[in-house]
């Protein structure tokens, strides 16, 4: 039976693994933090996602998943760690070199090595193949295989995408994209395109890049229809008929690991300057800093005002919060004094805390819905208004109905 080593055991690695422990290999998952590990040994998932605490305890209970913070020899090593953006919007590796030094050490000739962190062009070849080289005397696509295949998944989905979604894998040479895709292949029913490793390198993140400036430019659009006082959602509803266009919807802000970051790194080393791309990016990180523009317009009148925002998550109904535009706004609110509380029963936890519903509405004179979760259709708003001081709505999402919420007397606002 061959023996797998993942690098990292977050949204990405843990599922990873797991998927190859129950299709035939077995394997060692490796992660750095304590209480992951902890949590892990316990039995018990660290990240709340559909269909992984089954899958995960199948594997687990027969031994076919073991969890440590050491390395074991094996015949495959999955690096699945974070990367961060770091100063001046450059990629920060250094839990990729890291994980590559851990497993230097055990490299042997015929091993397979793949890197599945999203990186800037150049990252696999560069850094891990390199580093691998000079510690073990062996060269990539000769004596070992080297390979990049990165994730194409969406929180809230992960088990069901890791097998049903296509797969770009790039090799240092054609056997080393052919192995890594013959591992896959155990659990995805999907299609593979094999490349080089900087083609698969830059697919990745020229995904979400086309993703983060589409929705800079219906956050722009936004603005105009504002200025108009034309309906962004009527506007996106009748263009989006037309068979060749996609208009994203606008939002209060782009959040996760990776539509955030990915365009940064795909600028990283292009050699140009004044972008689209940079400009779309500076049009997203700016939007939480209009919500609060737009929410002070709303409570102008009102003396030490109490916001209330529901969703702290980067997007519907994921517990993730990494890069979240709540965070952004719950920054700016805290420096500029304005008393707020944020409820989300969907979140796993939030730096800037979390309260149950009535504990936040309680005298609030705002509610700023900045995440649409399902679970907020089921809000019982006769009682929010009992609840709060003055009935407002700030609604970023085109989430709830106008006259619903007039029925209980709110005004309701959209960014």
């Amino acid at each position: 039976m061959k023996t797998v080593c993942v690098m990292g055991l977050g949204y990405i690695g843990l599922p990873t693994a797991c998927m190859l422990a129950s299709n035939g290999y077995r394997v060692h998952g490796v992660d750095v933090n304590k209480d992951i590990i902890n949590k892990l040994n316990s039995g018990i998932p660290h990240i709340e996602e559909p269909e992984l605490e089954g899958l995960f305890s199948k594997v687990f209970s027969k031994e076919r998943l073991e969890i440590s913070n050491k390395v074991k020899k094996a015949d495959v090593y999955i690096i699945s760690v974070p990367t961060p953006l770091g100063n001046k919007n450059m990629s920060e590796l250094k839990y990729v070199e890291n994980a590559v030094d851990m497993i230097k050490e055990h490299i042997c000739r015929d091993n397979l090595v793949i890197l599945e962190s999203t990186s800037p062009p150049g990252t696999t070849e560069n850094l891990v193949g390199k580093k691998i080289d000079q510690y073990s005397g062996l060269a990539a696509g000769e004596d070992y295989f080297l390979a990049f295949c990165p994730e194409r998944v969406l929180p809230g989905r992960l088990i069901y995408e890791l097998v049903n979604n296509d797969r770009v894998i790039g090799g240092i040479n054609p056997e080393s994209a052919e192995k890594a895709m013959d591992l896959y292949k155990s659990f995805s029913k999907a299609s593979f395109y094999l490349t080089d490793l900087k083609t698969a390198e830059i697919v990745k993140l020229a995904e979400n890049t086309y993703r983060d400036v589409n929705i800079a430019f219906s956050n722009e659009l936004s603005k105009i229809c504002k200025n108009q006082g034309i309906s962004i959602w009527d506007v996106i509803e009748v263009a989006n008929k037309h068979p060749r266009v996609n208009i994203l919807n606008p939002g209060p802000g782009v959040g996760g690991h990776c539509i955030p970051i990915d365009p940064w790194f795909i600028l990283e080393g292009g050699g140009l300057k004044d972008t689209l791309i940079e400009k779309s990016r500076r049009v997203n990180d700016a939007m939480p800093e209009k919500v609060f523009e737009a929410a002070m317009d709303i409570l102008k009148d009102i003396k030490d005002p109490k916001i209330t925002v529901l969703g702290a998550s980067y997007k519907e109904n994921v517990d993730d919060t990494r890069e979240s535009p709540t965070g952004a706004l719950m920054e700016i609110l805290k420096i500029k004094g304005i008393h707020a509380s944020v409820h989300d029963p969907v979140a796993g936890g939030f730096k800037y805390g979390l309260e149950d519903l009535e504990t936040a509405v309680k005298k609030s004179d705002l509610l700023l819905l900045m995440v649409g979760h399902n679970i907020f259709k089921e809000l019982d708003f006769g009682n929010i208004a009992r609840l709060m001081n003055n009935r407002n709505m700030l609604d970023t999402r085109n989430f709830f109905h106008k006259k619903e919420l007039e029925k209980y007397s709110f005004k309701y606002f959209q960014l």
